[in-house]
């Protein structure tokens, strides 16, 4: 073998060798679709947060993007795929209606991984991840039902799917549990963000009397009707500060930092594998926002008391005995709800007299 083989030989090899760590020296890229605007001050808002987090966690080993305001249907896996052949190596889908999308685009890019946002389904490159809404719900229902003196409280539901239902029930359970004399009203807004039909939602209870508002959409339209009105209502999905310290009086914040950091580093580090994920108070990923001076200091202490309990483990909001709306018996004394039942969720419990569309 003669020298200028040999020194071919060396380059070659040394080439193959500087290969992967060029590699690695690519950023890696995440893709993000939100089903609301970034500015919405609710849901997307948060999400959003939680993407400066990763970027700010990784620095230049990651290139964040999103794509924003996408429907939920054929324009979500266009939007998805669009993510896809931009080279993204990880992307994250982040309203439920998104579900089937992700599924179709993700068996077209086995070598993309996908995480969905409050959806069951999975695949091996598709992880779920959820929290646990309706912990924060029974902490505000509570307040609630301290709060009304009309003894009406409104609930403006997105669409009549388990996660909202688990919200509308504990809310309601707590309310009672307080104050036996609580009604519950819900109105149907058909939409995660349409500011203009949750002004109309929250407008048609404030009519029937209600004076305390809970929202499960994501604007802060609600928030300002209820300002108009001298109701009271709660941020939700973001903490909603601009209304404090009424008719803001708490909040429910969903804190998503911890789990993209914990889902990037793991691409990063080759560790990721397809999972679900539903965490709650317990694990900081819902938080309850400040509760203002507008709450009484003892209905104060109740909430936050409830609070602690949820997140230390010792209470679950549902926890028997509970029936449903139509009188059967749904969870006996002591007996607490599986996750199982909770995500399948099809059914007020008794004493809501309203109806769930079909």
């Amino acid at each position: 073998m003669n020298r200028r083989h040999l020194l071919a030989t060396a380059a070659a090899l040394m080439t193959a060798m500087a290969a992967p760590a060029m590699a690695q020296d690519e950023p890696l890229k995440v893709g993000f679709i939100y089903v609301g605007p970034v500015g919405d001050g609710g849901w997307t808002y948060q999400h959003d947060l939680a993407r400066q987090a990763v970027e700010a966690e990784f620095g230049d080993r990651v290139e964040t993007t999103f794509i924003e305001s996408v429907p939920e249907g054929a324009d979500a896996e266009r939007a998805l795929t669009q993510l896809a052949l931009a080279g993204n190596e990880l992307i994250f889908a982040t309203s439920f209606g998104f579900m089937d999308p992700v599924m179709n685009v993700a068996a077209k890019f086995p070598d993309i991984k996908f995480e969905h946002a409050t959806g069951y389904k999975t695949a091996e490159n598709v992880a779920t991840y959820d929290a646990r809404f309706y912990e924060g719900r029974a902490v505000i229902g509570t307040i609630a039902g301290r709060m009304t003196e009309s003894n009406k409280i409104g609930y403006i539901g997105s669409f009549p799917i388990p996660e909202v239902i688990q919200g509308i029930n504990s809310s309601f359970i707590h309310a009672r549990k307080v104050n036996p004399d609580v009604e519950m009203r819900v109105v149907w807004a058909y939409s995660w963000f349409d500011p203009a039909k949750e002004a109309e939602a929250a407008s048609a209870l404030l009519a029937e009397g209600v004076d305390v508002i809970l929202q499960h959409t994501d604007s802060t339209a609600p928030l300002a009707q209820a300002q108009q009105a001298g109701a009271i209502g709660f941020g939700q999905a973001s903490d909603m500060a601009a209304f404090k310290p009424s008719p803001r009086v708490a909040s429910i914040i969903d804190e998503w930092s911890p789990y993209y950091i914990k889902r990037v580093g793991a691409v990063l580090d080759g560790t990721w594998e397809s999972g679900s994920s539903w965490a709650g108070i317990g694990d900081g990923e819902v938080v309850i926002g400040e509760i203002t001076d507008a709450v009484p200091a003892e209905v104060k202490a109740e909430a936050e008391a409830l609070r602690d309990a949820i997140g230390a483990g010792e209470y679950h909001p549902f926890t028997g005995p509970l029936n449903k709306a139509d009188g059967t018996v749904w969870l006996a004394e002591g007996e607490t709800a599986s996750d199982a039942d909770l995500q399948s969720m099809n059914f007020y419990v008794e004493g809501i007299t309203a109806q769930i569309p079909q």
